[in-house]
């Protein structure tokens, strides 16, 4: 790798810990092709990447970036996991990190908090953003609907006693 492609790398690298919601660092030491195309994949599917860099250029690009905490993390053979949605990255990582024994969370950022492994755990225990939406419309939609019903009520009661009395007169 030239300088030219370091610096490429550098930057790629400084725009991901600048614009990610979340930043789940990993050792994935013994992964098979296959496992990481799966973990790839499954990232993918919740609008997340994963990145393998080396520590050095990762350490350069998280220089004066929110997230420059992490920086003592990258030892090893580290992997980056990161989403733009504050917890979908966090959430897959702790998902697939229980699934194989191979891949261990060792800790994260979300913007300029620091997070431990216990940390990337209760972000992935967090709402989504898709989640809290629906929980939002939910909430909305509820009163609309207990006030229909409301408006309705009389209605289906008077209703109700409108033909409990014609069945009366028809006996």
């Amino acid at each position: 790798m030239d300088r030219a492609q370091k610096e490429q790398v550098v930057e790629e690298l400084g725009q991901i810990f600048e614009r990610s919601g979340v930043v789940v660092v990993a050792h994935y030491e013994g992964m098979t092709v296959a496992q990481m195309q799966d973990l790839r994949a499954r990232m993918r599917e919740q609008g997340g990447s994963v990145r393998v860099a080396k520590n050095r250029l990762a350490k350069i690009a998280l220089e004066g970036k929110p997230c420059e905490s992490i920086g003592g993390l990258l030892k090893g053979m580290t992997v980056l996991t990161y989403s733009d949605d504050p917890v979908a990255a966090a959430k897959v990582a702790d998902k697939y990190a229980k699934d194989n024994e191979k891949f261990v969370i060792l800790g994260g950022s979300m913007g300029d908090t620091a997070l431990d492994p216990a940390g990337v755990k209760a972000v992935a225990a967090m709402p989504s953003r898709e989640e809290l939406i629906a929980s939002i419309v939910g909430c909305i939609g509820a009163p609309a609907s207990n006030i229909a019903g409301a408006i309705g009520a009389p209605a289906a009661n008077i209703a109700g006693i409108l033909s409990t009395l014609e069945e009366r007169e028809a006996a």
